[in-house]
């Protein structure tokens, strides 16, 4: 049986493809939950739309499947506080300079 703390451990590890940061990090990937081996997820976007939507949510998905575990989640937008701390990680981590 996985536990949350093992569940975030493995999730802090998710790096977003363009952006020097963990999805966690980013604010993008929020409100981790498990319970009866199913981990829910939240993906705060900075953007309705993104084009990597899918790569992101999969990026997810994979580990919390190797780990045994179902996987659910659910998308929101964020808030301005949070796209504002997103936009300047993202200009600090960008991996394209």
């Amino acid at each position: 049986m996985k536990t949350i703390e093992e569940v975030v451990a493995e999730l802090r590890k998710v790096g977003h493809p363009a952006i020097d940061y963990s999805l966690i990090e980013l604010g993008i990937l929020t409100d981790i939950d498990l319970e009866n081996n199913k981990v829910d997820v939240v993906f705060a976007f900075p953007f309705p739309n993104i084009p990597i939507a899918d790569q992101l949510i999969n990026s997810v998905a994979i580990p919390v499947k190797n780990m045994g575990l179902e996987f659910n989640y659910s998308i929101r937008g964020m808030n301005d506080e949070e796209k504002t701390m997103f936009m300047t990680l993202e200009s600090q981590g960008w991996k394209d300079k």
